[in-house]
């Protein structure tokens, strides 16, 4: 695996896939970013492989994606939305390599997340969809579902309940 054997990575990757979104998403709250910050994440575990020093691979592997979600973190508390140059964003595309982990990554999560959603109780799946998925705040989510802030905290408190009683936890580490 450190001489560079693609295969094995690819085999981290999809071991490892969710477990990183989530530990940059609970830094991030936000989707896209936290994709960013995987693929960031992954990309400096593949450069860092020869170096690694049989350590705990998973410690090592969560300590490297959240440090790349606060410098994600660090850079949005710098800059305003609407400083962002888009011929700057333009320029820092990322390589092939780096393609090739997101669209992995991305798709391996879509799927396996839209199964796990449409397993949903539909007023679970609402509320999930609407705060995790689409990024509203418990206001916006209050006004459109024409119900109290304190139900909409409520409703999500229960959803969260309810995947964390039926989704094995093994499953999204």
């Amino acid at each position: 695996m450190r001489s560079g054997d693609r295969q094995a990575f690819r085999e981290i990757v999809e071991l490892y896939s969710k477990h990183v979104f989530h530990v940059a998403y609970s830094v991030l709250h936000d989707s896209k970013e936290a994709e960013d910050a995987a693929q960031e994440a992954f990309v400096q575990v593949y450069k860092s492989l020869p170096q690694y020093r049989n350590e705990g691979f998973k410690t090592w592997l969560t300590r490297i994606a959240l440090h790349k979600a606060l410098d994600i973190k660090r850079k949005q508390d710098r800059r305003p939305a609407e400083l962002i140059d888009v011929t700057e964003t333009l320029v820092q595309l990322p390589s092939r390599d780096e393609d090739v982990l997101v669209r992995l990554i991305r798709e391996e999560r879509n799927v396996e997340l839209s199964q796990k959603i449409a397993q949903l109780p539909q007023q679970h799946r609402d509320i999930i969809q609407a705060y995790y998925m689409q990024g509203k705040t418990y206001d916006q989510i209050a006004e459109e579902m024409l119900v109290a802030l304190k139900t909409v905290e409520s409703r999500l408190y229960r959803a969260r309940q309810w995947i964390r009683n039926h989704w094995k936890e093994e499953e999204w580490q």
